[in-house]
């Protein structure tokens, strides 16, 4: 086999050879290092070293445990000490004439491609060094007229990020001679605008664009919609009208979560630094827990008892509560009446004092803040429904500064966090929101804003923010100056959906006019409905087949709670407007009923709508299920409680009812509540004289089921009653 080479072919074969020793040899990995300046090391940093020892990047940390005396660079000038530790970096480099330095921030900054990546479209540039730009002037607007014009992009020099090599980036720090606290963009700026400096220095500007993140199972970059490339740094830019730094940490969410995929984190870990450490039984952190009832609330009760049935040891948590509600004085009394000892100290405030929700929030972080045994500080408020026992376990767990569980309403995407902010610093729906509230993405997750629920470390609180006053700023309300605070001070938050936690509950049009009146919530929130008045062994009727058939075509089955009986005793007697059992009856069409009974409508307490909901939800599936092929309409005209007593009335005479078929369910107890009562069908001369609490009968109307209320001698027995299909 042979070979012919032109003259051309060979210039193009040494030209390649000649270019790619080049290219590898000054250009290889190895001759590029990145520095950076950081002081402490917060979240931001580690995000930031963690896409860095991803990407096998150079990195060498300037200024760590030094005094920051750069000024607050988010909302002023300074910044001046990055150049004084860049100069001083610098003169232990000088002997490396071809070496590329890349100097960027660290706290709002991530890398997104690798070294020869960057070290590539560097060389592309033809530049000796090579600075960001963006669209804004900082900090002098004076200067803007001296800047030279561009045909499109950006204009302004940032100072954020800079690659170059030694020797020229050692020529403008060089003339460094400022305090630590001038300005670093001012400085560099001053140099680019001087035409010969500029020259000189070889300092060119490359432009920054507005980019859009693309979320895949395999591979996420950040992509530059206007030039359709790939960044493969990514700075948020604090210096904006919003502070986009969380709008960034966003994004990030979904780089690290894919850079991480084949690491420690895969599909189902999510994003960020692994730090999880476990709690030991004998070593429990000690909590003080903040509770607060802003506004009325529906199932308060029960959300106290799942906060007391927490897996977590008594001893060792605090409790404060603020009511600023006087609906639920009740409520909080008689919890603080039975549970005053169980806590290793509980603290209830309001709604007498009359605090602001901002000043009540404030309080309760106080009191971790000045116990210096306070390990950490969990928030909750009343509309959320745990059903996680270890919450707090978890919580603690994670080992983050501020973290909340994911609880979101039920059947909805309305949540407790926020995946991204608008650039009026309000809600913005991240990219991957959904994907998160509905568990398809799972893990600990970066947000720029939670609330409702949330922990807190002592130490974060007695640091970062001892001198905040946290809950109150601007105009904001108190969650948003809480998150609006932490993201100020650069303090990262996160929500962990690895685990089920529980559910937000909807308060919105909760109506305290009623008696007991979370039996009106059959609509905004069902579940809690349920779980609170529907018998627990509703489900069983069609798992277990337990539903009992006493007499033909006379069904037996559990459906409400003894909760629910007892309320709706406890309503119908509140409203007292019982009918007495007479034939004349205003409340019917024709003004007359042939067999009355003592009762009251659920018209009468403007409960109709609700209870045909509970008929259609709960009573309809039976139906289907003892009469088949029968689709009720589940709408009956007439539903109504009955009261027996030996004194009024006691029984009831023979008759039809004018329904398709009836239920009646027991609302009280047979040997506790009354004596005697029952029910007798006379076609199968069958009897039930022993009805079950929250049991319904359901058998047909009109024809077949001629029935009778058997004589009540003793107490008062209640039953709930409907003509279904009438």
């Amino acid at each position: 086999m042979s070979y012919c080479f032109t003259l051309l072919d060979i210039s193009l074969f040494f030209f390649f050879l000649t270019y790619t020793f080049y290219f590898s040899f000054f250009f290889s990995p190895e001759k590029l290092l990145v520095l950076t300046v950081a002081t402490q090391e917060t979240d931001g940093f580690h995000r930031f070293m963690q896409s860095a020892n991803y990407f096998k990047f150079n990195v060498k940390v300037l200024g760590m445990g030094e005094e920051w005396k750069g000024g607050d660079v988010g909302r002023s000038i300074g910044g001046g000490q990055k150049v004084r530790l860049l100069k001083e970096a610098m003169e232990s480099l000088a002997d490396q004439e071809d070496f590329v330095v890349l100097f960027v921030d660290s706290y709002d900054l991530i890398f997104a491609g690798g070294p020869e990546e960057i070290l590539r479209k560097f060389q592309q540039t033809n530049h000796k060094l090579v600075f960001a730009a963006e669209g804004i002037i900082w900090p002098d607007s004076r200067l803007a007229e001296k800047y030279p014009s561009v045909r499109n992009g950006k204009r302004f020099l940032n100072s954020g990020g800079f690659i170059g090599y030694t020797r020229y980036i050692q020529k403008i720090v060089n003339q460094w001679d400022l305090h630590d606290n001038d300005d670093d963009q001012l400085f560099y700026t001053k140099v680019y605008v001087d035409p010969l400096q500029r020259v000189i220095s070889g300092l060119r500007l490359t432009i920054v664009y507005e980019v859009l993140l693309k979320f895949g199972k395999e591979r996420v970059r950040v992509r530059n919609t206007v030039y359709n490339s790939l960044p493969a740094i990514i700075h948020g830019n604090v210096n904006t009208k919003v502070n986009v730094f969380f709008f960034f940490s966003s994004m990030n969410n979904g780089i690290l979560y894919s850079l991480h995929s084949h690491v420690k984190f895969t599909l189902h870990h999510g994003r960020g630094f692994c730090q999880l450490f476990s709690l030991s039984k004998q070593e429990f952190p000690q909590v003080t827990v903040g509770i607060y009832i802003e506004q009325p609330t529906p199932f308060l009760t029960e959300f106290l008892e799942r906060f007391l049935s927490l897996d977590y040891p008594k001893d060792k948590l605090n409790v404060f509560v603020h009511n600023s509600e006087v609906y639920h004085e009740k409520h909080i009394q008689k919890f603080w009446e039975e549970n005053k000892d169980v806590f290793r100290s509980f603290k209830v405030v309001g709604p007498e004092e009359t605090l602001t929700q901002g000043e009540a929030r404030n309080m309760g972080i106080d009191l971790c803040r000045k116990d210096l045994s306070c390990d950490y500080y969990f928030s909750i408020d009343a509309d959320v429904m745990l059903t996680n026992r270890q919450t707090i376990k978890l919580l603690i767990e994670q080992n983050r500064k501020i973290i909340g569980p994911l609880v979101t309403r039920h059947g909805k995407l309305w949540s407790n966090f926020w995946g991204a902010l608008s650039l009026d610093g309000y809600y913005a729906r991240s990219e991957d929101y959904i994907d998160i509230v509905q568990g398809k993405r799972v893990g600990v997750w970066n947000i720029p804003f939670m609330a409702h629920i949330y922990l807190i470390k002592g130490h974060t609180l007695r640091n970062e923010l001892k001198e905040r006053n946290v809950f109150v700023l601007e105009r904001l309300d108190p969650d948003m100056a809480m998150c609006r605070n932490a993201r100020d001070l650069g303090l990262f938050m996160y929500v962990t959906n690895r685990h089920e936690f529980g559910r937000l509950i909807s308060i919105a049009n909760y109506n305290t006019s009623h008696y007991n009146n979370d039996l009106w919530q059959i609509f905004e929130n069902p579940l809690d409905w349920r779980e609170k008045y529907i018998n627990p062994n509703y489900t069983r009727i069609f798992t277990d087949n337990i539903l009992e058939q006493p007499c033909p075509d006379v069904f037996w089955f559990p459906v409400l709670s003894e909760k629910a009986c007892d309320e709706l005793v406890e309503e119908m007697e509140n409203h007292g407007s019982w009918s007495g059992g007479r034939h004349e009856d205003k409340r019917i069409n024709g003004g007359y009923e042939t067999v009355p009974t003592d009762d009251i409508h659920m018209k009468q307490i403007d409960f109709d709508k609700e209870w045909l909901h509970f008929i259609r939800e709960f009573i309809s599936p039976v139906t289907l299920k003892v009469f088949s092929g029968y689709y009720t309409k589940g709408y009956a005209i007439m539903n109504f409680v009955v009261k027996y007593t030996p004194n009024r009335q006691a029984y009831l005479r023979p008759h039809h009812d004018s329904s398709t078929f009836t239920i009646n369910i027991a609302l009280n107890n047979k040997g506790l509540d009354f004596q005697g009562g029952g029910c007798r069908f006379h076609r199968y001369n069958c009897s039930i004289e022993s009805p079950r609490k929250g049991w319904s009968f359901m058998h047909p109307g009109r024809l077949t089921h001629l029935h009778e209320g058997l004589p009540t001698t003793n107490g008062t027995r209640y039953i709930a009653v409907s003509f279904i299909d009438p």
